[in-house]
């Protein structure tokens, strides 16, 4: 059975979908108003990974993954580029799905775009004003009293005593209590018309943590399975999704909250501020994009996710020796799990375990080996088809070998055929020594020579 360690309850639970064969799994995506970076690299393939792997066992999923559109930081850069709101967000949009796409990540069932469910927010703010919860502060903003919510600050595990304004909270003196967030901005006289909305309380916008509450409503219902996220979402997004939809409805909001951990690099956290910082495309001039994904899935989803150079090179290495180990032995025909071989028995009592992709991967190691002595095909098909689950392992063995990433430079395809073919001219006239400083040469370049029957082939080392 199922298990996934629920933030709320600070432990493994055995997993129990609201309706039986089916899931339902909203997850926080990104605010559009500059290029993905790592961290959301994380959460796209680790929450893809799990919609695939609740599809592999047989749920129905509808997967969600919101996309805020509106925003303080959307507002500023586009009027520093001297753009439209629509004209930014719909650019950055495109970039997200192309790095997406490019990971392997499968695109949501729905993904919602915040600035097309603001009377849907609007009606869900009227209802908290109705139950008590909502009020119009001294600066017209509708705030959340949150100290009338009782159980506010479970998620996060704190008293409401200990807990402060997170990063988008505003702390103004025109609130009733410090902790009291914002539900609808009153308009500004400098921000643009398109971020103005009518609205019962006068014109304005939404604010951050209402978009959520309102979205997932509308797509998956008052009560859901999986509600995910990075880490750093738990307080005091989440925790104020909670306080809006449960003080909204009276109920349980959603069953089980999953938060993937932080990525840091060279064991420091990432930020822009210590000049760490890296987007997706960066990085992916460096790095082929499964190599990254393989990276990411090669740990557990809610541990520390430590980025360099050296760990990214050992990724590229060992999903090396996983492709190698298939070009060795071809597997035959479409890939489909053998759910009753010993290794897929394995495969599938780790990732039951909370996801536990680390243990997966290690159990595709174990494949790799016993295919290399055994060159057995239907270890072969079982290996391409259990990679598959993850979103890896979906090339042509040589064609992941032989690639390249726009940053590699050095030698192309041609050039590399080129000096092979000049190494067999000069093998053939017994030019050994040339023969040995042309596959030197390669080998300096990160080329690597494979001779073999059926003549020589080639892979990046």
């Amino acid at each position: 059975m199922l298990t996934i360690y629920n933030t709320l309850s600070r432990g493994k639970e055995a997993f129990q979908p609201i309706e039986p064969g089916k899931v339902r799994m909203y997850v926080c995506g990104m605010t559009v108003y500059d290029f993905c970076h790592l961290g959301h690299a994380r959460v796209m393939v680790v929450f893809d990974m799990v919609a695939r792997w609740l599809r592999a066992s047989g749920y129905d999923v509808t997967y969600v993954r919101n996309i805020t559109d509106i925003d303080d930081k959307i507002i500023r850069r586009a009027q520093e580029n001297h753009e439209s709101i629509r004209s930014l967000t719909d650019r950055f949009i495109a970039a997200m799905h192309e790095d997406a796409d490019a990971l392997g990540v499968l695109r949501p069932d729905f993904e919602p775009r915040a600035t097309d469910y603001v009377a849907s927010m609007q009606g869900l703010i009227s209802r908290l004003e109705r139950n008590g919860l909502a009020y119009v502060a001294a600066n017209r903003d509708v705030c959340y009293s949150v100290r009338k919510f009782e159980g506010y600050g479970r998620l996060s595990g704190k008293s409401i005593d200990e807990l402060r304004a997170g990063e988008r909270v505003d702390v103004a003196g025109d609130k009733n209590d410090p902790l009291d967030f914002v539900l609808w901005k009153h308009a500004k006289t400098e921000e643009p018309v398109e971020v103005k909305w009518p609205s019962p309380w006068g014109e304005g916008r939404p604010g951050w943590h209402i978009e959520c509450s309102a979205m997932s409503l509308d797509l998956l219902g008052e009560h859901f399975d999986i509600h995910g996220g990075g880490m750093d979402l738990q307080f005091p997004h989440h925790e104020n999704e909670i306080a809006q939809s449960e003080g909204a409805h009276g109920h349980t909001f959603v069953n089980y909250w999953m938060h993937n951990g932080f990525v840091r690099v060279d064991d420091e956290k990432m930020s822009k501020s210590l000049g760490n910082f890296f987007t997706i495309r960066e990085v992916l001039q460096k790095y082929d994009p499964e190599v990254v994904r393989f990276f990411i899935l090669r740990a557990h989803y809610r541990s520390a996710l430590n980025y360099s150079d050296a760990h990214l090179e050992d990724a590229r290495n060992a999903l090396t020796r996983l492709y190698t180990a298939l070009k060795n032995v071809p597997a035959q025909g479409a890939a489909a799990v053998n759910w009753n071989e010993p290794h897929a028995q394995r495969f599938r009592a780790a990732m039951d375990d909370d996801f536990n992709t680390a243990e997966a991967v290690a159990v595709l190691f174990e494949l790799a080996n016993e295919l290399n002595r055994s060159a057995d095909v239907a270890l072969a098909a079982q290996l391409k088809a259990l990679g598959g689950v993850l979103g890896l392992l979906g090339r042509e063995p040589i064609v992941f070998l032989q690639a390249g990433t726009p940053a590699s430079g050095g030698l192309g395809a041609e050039a590399i055929e080129a000096l092979i073919a000049e190494r067999a001219a000069a093998k053939k006239a017994k030019d050994y020594a040339e023969a040995d400083r042309i596959r030197a040469a390669l080998l300096e370049a990160g080329i690597v020579l494979e001779d073999g029957p059926g003549g020589t082939t080639w892979r990046r080392g």
